[in-house]
């Protein structure tokens, strides 16, 4: 649950492990953004699911509308603020608790230290990786646009003054090398 968040989010592989086919989302035109730092994202469609939390003797279910994306799943799915209100949820982030009121008695959430810290790691991992992703593209289109007449033949390929020889593995033992410009800007 992540109480600083807007956002009621379940990941597409969730529903497909739950059963849950994804001919039943509806259409939606809203995208996001904080999900993944620099980027927006757009959402698959909506689903209307009964959550619940408790057991078998105190419990309490009320139906949630989750964005349903297709982002790699970190968590089985992130229940926003909206989430809280709707459930009355009273969060201790320092104890990793969350508090709601059931019919019984009041229904305590908990998790540990430790998969808490995994699930954070995870998620920056998969954030570094989409925006390294997006980045890459970028310089892609920019060398592409840069790149050469495709015209001109191989064989008249001249190295230009100012580069110089790379191993491109230095541990290797094949002495491969690739010829750098050493007047390229730090981009």
């Amino acid at each position: 649950m992540d109480g600083g968040s807007g956002l009621k989010i379940m990941y597409a592989k969730r529903l497909d492990k739950m059963g849950i086919d994804q001919t039943r989302l509806r259409p939606t035109r809203a995208h996001f953004h904080s999900i993944v730092p620099r980027k927006q994202a757009m959402p698959l469609g909506q689903i209307d699911l009964p959550i619940t939390f408790g057991d078998l003797f105190n419990y309490r279910t009320e139906t949630l509308t989750f964005e349903v994306v297709g982002f790699p799943k970190t968590f089985h799915a992130i229940l926003g603020h909206p989430c809280y209100v709707k459930f009355m949820v009273v969060p201790n982030y320092t104890y990793l608790k969350l508090k709601i009121p059931g019919p019984g008695e009041v229904i305590t959430i908990s998790t540990s230290f430790q998969h808490a810290y995994e699930c954070e790691v995870e998620c920056c991992g998969h954030a570094a990786i989409i925006i390294a992703f997006g980045e890459l593209a970028a310089i892609k289109r920019v060398v592409m646009k840069e790149a050469p007449n495709n015209k001109t033949s191989v064989e008249s390929f001249e190295p230009i003054e100012g580069s110089k020889e790379v191993l491109i593995d230095p541990n290797s033992f094949e002495g491969k090398t690739v010829c750098i410009g050493t007047m390229l800007s730090s981009e």
